[in-house]
């Protein structure tokens, strides 16, 4: 009767995980555009990216629950020509986003037997950036971790086919043959609400008083972890690797769990993310709020041609603005309005989305070196993400503080990803 692991770490959050549920049951399992089998199949092209098993290996198994075709397991060359031409934007979206074109809209958009109409293509994009999201979120918060290794807060995932998210809360079942095959396998998908959230407080405070305890633990038997600086210099984001005087923290090298079978559903593997403006480099065109927002572009269109989606997404992100931070600003002597907004704009900076208003000097008081490089190896390259990273961040801090800044990522990187496909559709209909 344990909890699905990524509704375990959210859980943390209560009224988020509300608004997260929803959301994520109407782009899986309500009417929309795309049929339920190509949903859940563009979600594994969309995690395999990051090589994030855990997420992989869950719509797998909901891709055959909703009758998919199984040879289409075997790889990219074994699915229809629609789908397979999903790759290029899924790939770009996934680590460079900002050179998504109204070209690449057009060509999937064009004439043709595989042609994809507007309305299904805002659909799968609103999955790739949500699917790109939820896999830094599972890295940073440990998910992917296979019990051997040991979860973030002992909270570690059910085994395959307990449940899928929507699950997890009542009259979110993805149909009435799913209820029946889990009820006895998963107490969660017939809970009361109330008494989800009792249980899940019981949780957290067991697994933060252990948490507690090991790193009080482990700060007796080691030293301080190594760390880089990753600053705004001269007004330009400096971004190195984080590998780099972290060696006590990171393995970029070591094996990624279950990579090599996940080759299947990706092309280009070496395609990942490079630094927004590099130094040596011209100075790429940079994506200014004031010219294109979510509040002002993004939410009308994707909400017209995509019903009612909008409204979920616009809920999400409020409510992870409105999540309690009081803690950890406290910490940094600061407001939390000024502390969320840092680390909002310092993500959206990553990517090359910036605000005018917004003094990017700040992020260096406000931000220390090692959440930074957390954040940014989290957002970018999360399958580099390894257990003593999230350890060593704040160590003072608590595991539900740790979360809020795994949902900040989450969150700040699905807008980035929706601005800049929002934007090239937006600029293709004109």
């Amino acid at each position: 009767g344990r909890l699905e692991a990524v509704t375990q770490q959210m859980g943390y959050h209560p009224q988020y995980l509300d608004s997260f549920l929803k959301m994520q049951h109407y782009l899986m399992h309500m009417d929309g555009p795309l049929p339920f089998d190509c949903r859940h199949y563009i979600a594994i092209m969309a995690a395999a990216r990051h090589q994030c098993r855990y997420l992989v290996n869950l719509h797998v198994l909901q891709f055959l629950r909703a009758g998919g075709d199984p040879q289409w397991l075997r790889g990219l060359e074994f699915i229809p020509p629609k789908l397979r031409n999903l790759n290029e934007i899924n790939k770009i979206l996934a680590h460079r986003p900002w050179l998504i074109t109204k070209e690449h809209i057009e060509k999937l958009l064009k004439i043709s037997e595989w042609s994809w109409s507007l309305a299904e293509l805002v659909h799968a994009v609103v999955l790739l950036a949500h699917c790109h999201a939820l896999a830094s979120f599972v890295f940073g918060c440990g998910c992917e971790q296979d019990e051997g290794l040991g979860g973030r807060g002992s909270l570690k995932p059910l085994s395959l086919g307990n449940q899928c998210f929507c699950e997890a809360t009542p009259g979110n079942s993805c149909s009435q043959e799913l209820l029946r095959i889990n009820r006895k396998r998963s107490l969660d998908s017939c809970m009361e609400l109330d008494s989800l959230r009792e249980r899940m407080q019981r949780i957290h405070v067991e697994a933060e008083g252990r948490e507690e305890m090991r790193l009080l633990q482990q700060d007796r038997e080691e030293g301080e972890g190594q760390g880089v600086e990753v600053g705004v210099q001269g007004g330009t984001e400096h971004h190195p690797d984080p590998s780099v005087g972290l060696s006590p923290l990171a393995d970029p090298d070591g094996e990624v769990t279950g990579a090599t079978n996940l080759a299947c559903y990706t092309q280009d593997p070496d395609f990942g993310y490079q630094d927004f403006a590099r130094r040596d480099e011209d100075q790429t065109q940079v994506f200014r709020v004031q010219d294109y927002s979510w509040e002002d572009h993004g939410f009308s269109l994707v909400n017209r041609l995509y019903s009612d989606i909008g409204h979920l997404l616009d809920e999400k992100f409020r409510m992870v603005d409105g999540l309690q931070s009081s803690a950890m600003a406290k910490r940094q002597g600061c407001e939390p309005s000024v502390f969320k907004r840092g680390i909002w704009n310092y993500i959206h900076c990553m990517f090359g989305i910036r605000y005018d208003d917004y003094d990017y000097a700040e992020v260096n008081q406000l931000l220390e070196r090692m959440l930074k490089v957390y954040i940014k190896t989290v957002t970018c390259y999360p399958e580099k993400t390894n257990s003593e990273m999230f350890d060593r961040f704040w160590k003072q801090f608590k595991h539900s503080e740790k979360v809020h800044v795994n949902l900040l990522i989450l969150e700040a990187r699905m807008q980035a990803e929706l601005l800049y496909a929002l934007q090239a559709i937006t600029q293709y209909m004109i």
